[in-house]
C-alpha cells in the first residue's frame, strides 16, 4: 500500500462504513402482482466541504457545489478550484479535490491513469464519468443539463462531444519530508478539463493538448447563465456491469 494513499482511503473507508446496503430500505413485495415500487429516498453524506455522496437506492453518484467564474472565450477546464485558472474554466468551486476522488470511488468508479507524455504519449483512462450541471433560472425554476451543453468547438460550432473519465491525477511526496502527506497534483486546479494536463482528476478519453487547433474549445456563453450563479455539478460513474 502507497503511503500517500492512506488519506484517501481512510476517507473511503469512514463513508462507507456509514452507508447500509441499499436494498435495505426499498419496500418488498408480498404477492405476485406488479407494482411500481416508488423512487428510493436520496442519502446525501457530506464527504468535504462543497463535496458529498448522494445514494439513491442503487444509484451513487457525486455532487459538487460551485459557481459560474467564466462564460465568454476559449477555456481549457469545465471546472477549477477556487481563485486558480478562474480566467480559463467555466465553473469554479471552493474543494480540496482529495475529497471529490474519494467521493467518485465510494461512488463505485476506479481511477485509471492522466495523460501520459512520455515515453510514449498515451490518453487519459478510468471509468466513464457522466456530468450534469443544475441551476435556478431567472424564474426559480430548476434547470438540469449536460454539461457538454456549455462547451463547443471553436471552429465547427458543435458541442462538446465526449464524457470524462476519472483519471485520477497524481500524489506528489514532499521531497524535504516524506512523512508530511503528499500533494494531489489535481489542487492546482485541474479538476475536470478537456485539455490534457498530468494533473488532471478527471479528463478527456483522447489525445487533447494545446497545440491542436482542431480540438479547441471555447464557453458556450448563450447557455450559461450570469458569473457568480450557484451551479451544482453532479457526476455519475459508468459501472460496467459484471458478467
Amino acid at each position: 500500500m502507497r503511503p500517500y494513499r492512506l488519506a484517501v482511503l481512510a476517507l473511503l473507508a469512514a463513508v462507507l462504513g456509514c452507508v447500509h446496503p441499499a436494498d435495505e430500505s426499498l419496500p418488498r413485495a408480498t404477492s405476485n402482482a406488479v407494482e411500481k415500487k416508488p423512487a428510493a429516498d436520496i442519502k446525501k453524506i457530506p464527504l468535504g466541504k462543497n463535496v458529498s455522496l448522494e445514494i439513491q437506492g442503487d444509484v451513487r453518484r457525486v455532487r459538487v457545489e460551485a459557481e459560474v467564474c467564466f462564460r465568454d472565450g476559449p477555456i481549457e477546464h469545465l471546472l477549477t478550484c477556487r481563485r486558480i485558472k478562474d480566467h480559463e474554466a467555466i465553473l469554479t468551486a471552493d474543494i480540496d479535490v482529495r475529497h471529490l476522488h474519494a467521493a467518485l470511488t465510494a461512488a463505485g468508479a476506479v481511477s485509471g491513469k492522466p495523460v501520459q507524455f512520455r515515453p510514449k504519449l498515451a490518453a487519459p483512462k478510468g471509468t466513464t464519468i457522466k456530468v450534469f450541471l443544475e441551476h435556478k433560472d431567472k424564474d426559480g425554476k430548476l434547470v438540469r443539463v449536460p454539461a457538454q451543453q456549455w462547451i463547443r468547438n471553436v471552429k465547427s460550432k458543435k458541442d462538446f462531444a465526449t464524457d470524462w473519465v476519472f483519471a485520477g491525477s497524481v500524489f506528489i511526496p514532499d521531497p524535504k519530508d516524506k512523512a508530511k502527506p503528499p500533494y494531489y497534483a489535481a489542487n492546482d486546479g485541474d479538476v475536470i478539463t478537456v485539455v490534457n494536463f498530468e494533473g488532471a482528476c478527471l479528463d478527456v478519453p483522447f489525445v487533447s493538448t494545446k497545440d491542436n487547433a482542431d480540438l479547441d474549445f471555447e464557453a458556450h456563453t448563450a447557455r450559461i447563465p450570469a458569473l457568480k450563479t450557484a451551479v451544482s455539478l453532479i457526476l455519475e460513474p459508468v459501472i460496467e456491469k459484471k458478467k
